[in-house]
């Protein structure tokens, strides 16, 4: 399936963010699978299966995005930031009548699937009642199987005129919250998700380069940056974001490169360039803010490193 046949969600979609620790969670699996198709946004799924709750290698929805992540779909008006909480209690001050259709539903929904269950119980009994009469069709079976037949026969023919109408549906988890919770009208006048100044440069310039990037955690740095889709390349480096005027311990470069290069990926070091001096002749200090446009242009300077001799 190409970027074009992905279905595009209504946009702007709501990114809930969770607090008091702040997260910012997406429940609809058509958006992420068109985030990721299409803006190379990966996130992390969080979610345990259902089946399994104490796993951690098989996780499923919500998928929790970086704050880098939130607040770059944000500025492209491709979402809005909705408080969870808030959200939640609203929606479950609605009229009974929306919250009892909701509850029919899921039930509908549940039912249908513990009908899905019994069919496939059913066809199973009528493949051994098949085998059953196939074994007795020889002339050595027939005798020695004429009293079996006649006790599991009519055991097995029961079973294959269940009705439904006695089924207990099974219990079912929404994948989304709505309906019936009905998120709010978009509103691009909340604040923006918090991030660190120079590692939001860093991400937004290697993002418009068409780079995936994931957290960094597991290798000492910010971003796990990948050419491609992770589920079909390695990454290739490793990112970490610095001020200009930073100072940067040699150790911290030396082991950043070789780490980088004992698993094959180069360490890769970047932050906003500064350019031109005040009247004292000192340097001008630019930050990152919601209302500088000439900073949100401001030219990212990245330099990779490896270790020779490994």
């Amino acid at each position: 399936m190409t970027a074009e046949e992905v279905p595009t969600p209504n946009l702007p979609f709501p990114i809930f963010q969770i607090l008091p620790k702040i997260r910012y969670l997406l429940f609809d699996i058509q958006t992420v699978t068109w985030l990721r198709r299409t803006h190379n946004i990966l996130g992390v799924l969080i979610g345990s299966l259902p089946q399994s709750p104490q796993q951690n290698v098989f996780l499923g929805l919500p998928l929790e995005l970086q704050p880098e992540e939130a607040r770059l779909l944000v500025e492209k008006r491709i979402a809005y930031i909705v408080d969870d909480l808030q959200c939640h209690q609203k929606a479950l001050r609605s009229p009974p009548a929306q919250l009892n259709e909701y509850k029919a539903n899921v039930r509908t929904e549940g039912l249908a699937a513990a009908k899905a269950v019994e069919k496939q119980k059913i066809q199973k009994t009528a493949d051994v009642l098949g085998r059953m009469n196939v074994r007795q069709s020889t002339p050595i079976a027939e005798s020695a199987a004429d009293e079996d037949e006649s006790i599991f026969k009519v055991h097995l023919t029961r079973s294959s005129t269940r009705n439904y109408t006695d089924l207990v549906p099974y219990s079912m988890t929404p994948a989304t919250s709505y309906p019936p919770i009905i998120p709010p009208s978009p509103q691009f006048s909340a604040p923006l998700p918090e991030v660190n100044n120079s590692a939001y440069a860093l991400f937004k310039h290697l993002h418009s380069k068409g780079y995936f990037m994931s957290p960094g955690l597991r290798f000492g740095c910010q971003f796990s940056v990948y050419p491609g889709d992770p589920l079909r390349f390695h990454s290739h480096f490793l990112a970490t974001s610095a001020e200009w005027d930073e100072e940067i311990d040699l150790l911290d470069i030396v082991g950043g490169g070789r780490l980088g290069t004992g698993v094959k990926k180069g360490w890769l070091i970047g932050g906003v360039e500064k350019k031109g001096r005040s009247k004292e002749g000192q340097r001008s200090v630019r930050t990152l803010t919601e209302s500088d446009d000439e900073t949100k242009r401001a030219n990212v300077r990245t330099f990779c490193m490896e270790w020779g001799g490994m």
